[in-house]
């Protein structure tokens, strides 16, 4: 996703889940303010695509994560159909219309943090791209 700071961590939540987000490849640091009371869910790395293009990608992909120091666990997801809602302007759907595709990576979900200051690190790689992302969470109540 490109954003660089974290201005964007509060678009499109689901509300019983707190999604965050990886990068196209690069490198950011990004301060994020999540509700007390949801989990977290995050890629270390993922790919959108074919069948063929998921296992490829995922044959060399490996990623780790850690909140407070603390390493947490990821599971593999080998590919399902998704469908993909078209948004002008977005990198990933160019200005198209909707499609299916594949949808696969490496995932991790964690049980809702408890309030405060947490610091939440995510690398991730597949052949030449590289994920790392910094994340400063501040978990608190709404409003």
């Amino acid at each position: 996703m490109a954003d660089p700071d974290g201005g964007d961590c509060t678009r499109n939540q689901a509300g019983d889940v707190w999604f965050l987000a990886g990068t196209f490849g690069t490198q950011v640091e990004r301060s994020c303010v999540v509700p007390v009371g949801l989990p977290l869910a995050f890629p270390l790395v993922n790919f959108v695509g074919d069948p063929a293009d998921c296992a490829a990608f995922l044959a060399s992909a490996d990623g780790t994560a850690t909140l407070d120091g603390v390493n947490l666990p990821s599971d593999r997801y080998d590919g399902q159909v998704i469908s993909v809602q078209a948004v002008d302007g977005n990198p990933v759907t160019g200005d198209g219309a909707d499609f299916a595709a594949t949808g696969c990576g490496l995932w991790v979900q964690v049980p809702a943090p408890e309030p405060g200051e947490h610091t939440l690190k995510i690398r991730g790689t597949s052949g030449d791209f590289a994920v790392a992302v910094d994340y400063s969470l501040t978990v608190r109540g709404k409003g």
